[in-house]
């Protein structure tokens, strides 16, 4: 029988000992439904955006802090998209990317990622509260799909070797999204100096051949345990660890409580200008969707 904790809306750890490998295998379900349902994005849109969460769900489930902060931000000239931002906090997840209609309907029903973000970049940010600590990476966004931009990322600004594959169906009007990481961190060999050494570990090649077998349609099957697509790839291993599960949901963090406390720390003066024709303060958030207006009597 399936496990039903790990079949979807759900992040698993891996570690492979013996090979000095450790990943990540993510499946979102209504996650993702529940982050689009808040937009009317087209087709192309919308599989972009349930691969970016899932992307998102893999990085934010590398961090060691509880309240850890992944922000993935991709940020383009003259392209379809003209940003796309998710972030990972507590394994909530949340969303959006804006667009331009015109172009996109320009660049036909399959556009390459090229053609979705032209001349971008892909900006990946690890917060670490508990530790004060703020990690970025900027790296171009390259490759012909959404994982293989991150595999770059991770080549460019981390040096760590990395394989990313990231799928998404739509089946009977419900999004599936699955993804898998794995990495190369092998004992004792840490900075630069010793790179070259990371890169040509001989263990490295065989684990990604065998991470790199997963099928889409593996990644995106939520009758498939992500424990049991784990097995499918690396049961011939010696030893192949499960670490802690995450669960996952979405999640937004504005309130009318928190945007009207933001809304109070302006002068006087700045709030005013912000009233609009209808006499109110207009609060958009781009990840919900949702409008927060407020009026000005309410900071008197």
């Amino acid at each position: 029988m399936p496990t039903t904790e790990l079949s979807t809306d759900v992040a698993l750890g891996v570690a492979i000992p013996s090979r000095n490998a450790r990943g990540r295998l993510a499946r979102l379900g209504s996650v993702v439904d529940d982050v689009l349902a808040k937009h009317d994005y087209p087709p192309v849109i919308e599989r972009l955006l349930a691969e970016a969460l899932v992307l998102t769900a893999l990085l934010g489930s590398l961090l060691k802090e509880p309240e850890g902060q992944i922000t993935m931000q991709a940020q383009t000239e003259a392209g379809v998209i003209d940003l796309m931002v998710c972030d990972y906090r507590s394994g909530e997840l949340r969303g959006y990317i804006r667009y331009d209609p015109q172009r996109l309907a320009e660049a036909g029903p399959t556009p390459s990622l090229f053609a979705l973000f032209g001349k971008g970049y892909l900006a990946i940010t690890f917060d670490h509260p508990g530790m004060k600590e703020r990690y970025q990476g900027i790296v171009p966004l390259e490759g012909g799909s959404l994982g293989e931009a991150a595999q770059s990322f991770f080549a460019q600004s981390e040096q760590i070797p990395s394989i990313v594959r990231l799928a998404a169906q739509k089946r009977d009007g419900h999004w599936s999204a699955g993804g898998l990481l794995f990495q190369h961190l092998p004992e004792g060999e840490e900075g630069r100096e010793r790179l070259h050494t990371r890169l040509d570990h001989p263990d490295w090649p065989h684990v990604a051949i065998l991470a790199g077998s997963v099928k889409a349609e593996e990644l995106t099957d939520t009758g498939l345990p992500l424990d049991d697509l784990l097995w499918r790839l690396f049961h011939e291993e010696d030893e192949v660890r499960t670490l802690d599960a995450i669960a996952l949901r979405k999640g937004c963090r504005c309130d009318p409580d928190y945007v009207r406390s933001v809304i109070a720390k302006f002068p006087a003066e700045e709030r005013a200008d912000m009233v609009g024709e209808d006499g109110l303060i207009r609060v958009d958030c781009e990840f919900c969707s949702t409008s927060f207006p407020l009026a000005l009597e309410e900071f008197d």
